[in-house]
């Protein structure tokens, strides 16, 4: 597998461009739902129903008599919804409880045939056929457009069309592949040497780094709690004006929330910058509701969306964004000369090593195993790879006052 860059792109849209781009999402929305349906309609999770061919040759006709899609727009809904129900069917198989797939989001994934581009605007396919909107470039040269999208080393591989009602703008994340088959080293920054920022997701802190930077989750909680209870005081009215009155509430706190996530995401990334680190790692978010059962829906729907922000806004930058198992990191001592792991290490926002005697924030510590985790695993890939040449390379963690080396961590006890 090659080097994979992804350019994100803000689209300058007319109002007739922008009304066609919502139609065809609600379209596109309403066959990822509709398959999902289809998908989970058989209890017992027979292969067919998870099979991408069976689906869509039993709902391809269907749906394109009840929408005005282009047939490639009806398969990527197709696609993007199977891969879901195949994700929660892998969870379920292993005793987790699961619900059924639900796409609200305005997002819509392109291929070469249904976006086509040139120089500075994309042609997108929609229910009101082709739309050119234009793209908003930065004045600085060369931009990740031209060095990937543009450039002669890269391939197009599909794009996703993303709308922020945040900002009521249109973005499109297109992804390449380098194409001349000689820079393989890595598939995230394209060089062996890395810096890596560890980030761990919680209740109390909603985020915290690996250079100790807090993003506390008071003031979200708060202005969350204070939402919830104008919903329930204008729930109880029951008039039609306490009823548009809730509508137009529902709409301010949804890009209240997303804002929020934004500023946040954004000082993640420039943390990122300032530290000069070239991955930031994010645990895996799958079993994210069940490792932290006191989470509230807005806790888990922040995660998810911070995750989302932040790997669209770091290609911007230069780094990627990776996801690691989580087992373990809330237990393990970060120090690299210990490495313990018990259950008694972490009491709450506290954790002190059993073995050891370290003690220190317990999100903190977390966030710097994050980090080291992807760093062995980096090292290790390095290492089993017969055209890195580089087994010793070096993949740093970025910490409070320097760096930690993923080479010398101790594994975790009992592995």
């Amino acid at each position: 597998m090659g080097v994979r860059r992804t350019a994100v792109v803000k689209l300058a849209v007319s109002d007739e461009q922008r009304d066609a781009l919502h139609r065809t999402a609600e379209q596109y929305l309403y066959c990822a739902n509709r398959t999902a349906d289809y998908c989970w309609s058989d209890t017992s999770y027979t292969e067919c129903k998870t099979n991408k061919r069976g689906v869509r040759d039993a709902l391809y006709a269907d749906l394109r008599e009840e929408t005005d899609l282009q047939a490639q727009l009806v398969q990527a809904a197709i696609k993007r919804a199977v891969e879901a129900v195949k994700a929660c069917v892998e969870r379920w198989k292993k005793g987790q409880r699961v619900s059924q797939p639900t796409f609200t989001a305005e997002t819509m994934d392109y291929d070469a045939r249904s976006a086509t581009f040139s120089r500075n605007k994309v042609s997108l396919a929609t229910v009101e056929g082709r739309v050119e909107p234009s793209f908003v470039l930065p004045a600085d040269s060369p931009t990740p457009y031209e060095r990937y999208v543009l450039s002669e080393n890269y391939e197009f591989r599909e794009s996703t069309l993303r709308y922020d009602a945040a900002t009521d703008e249109f973005y499109l994340n297109i992804s390449t592949r380098r194409i001349d088959g000689d820079d393989e080293v890595s598939e995230d920054t394209g060089h062996s040497d890395q810096t890596v920022l560890g980030i761990d997701l919680g209740v109390n802190s909603l985020a915290v780094s690996s250079t100790g930077t807090f993003w506390q989750g008071d003031d979200y909680d708060h202005w969350c709690r204070e939402f919830e209870k104008r919903r329930g005081e204008m729930q109880q009215r029951g008039t039609q004006a306490a009823h548009n009155a809730l509508l137009r509430l529902g709409k301010r706190e949804e890009a209240w929330r997303k804002q929020y996530i934004h500023t946040i995401a954004n000082e993640l990334v420039s943390e990122a910058v300032e530290h000069e680190c070239d991955v930031i790692a994010f645990e895996d978010l799958s079993d994210i509701r069940e490792r932290l059962p006191h989470a509230k829906w807005h806790h888990v729907w922040a995660f998810r969306r911070l995750f989302e922000y932040v790997s669209y806004k770091a290609p911007e930058e230069g780094f990627s964004v990776e996801q690691v198992e989580p087992t373990h990191t809330s237990q393990r001592c970060s120090r690299t000369d210990c490495g313990f792991t018990h259950d008694g290490n972490r009491q709450g926002e506290h954790f002190e090593c059993q073995k050891c005697g370290y003690e220190v924030n317990a999100d903190y510590n977390a966030a710097k195993n994050i980090g080291v985790r992807y760093a062995r695993k980096r090292q290790h890939k390095l290492r089993s790879s017969p055209k890195s040449g580089c087994g010793d390379a070096p993949v740093d963690v970025r910490v409070n006052g320097g760096t930690l080396n993923g080479e010398s961590y101790q594994p975790i006890a009992g592995d």
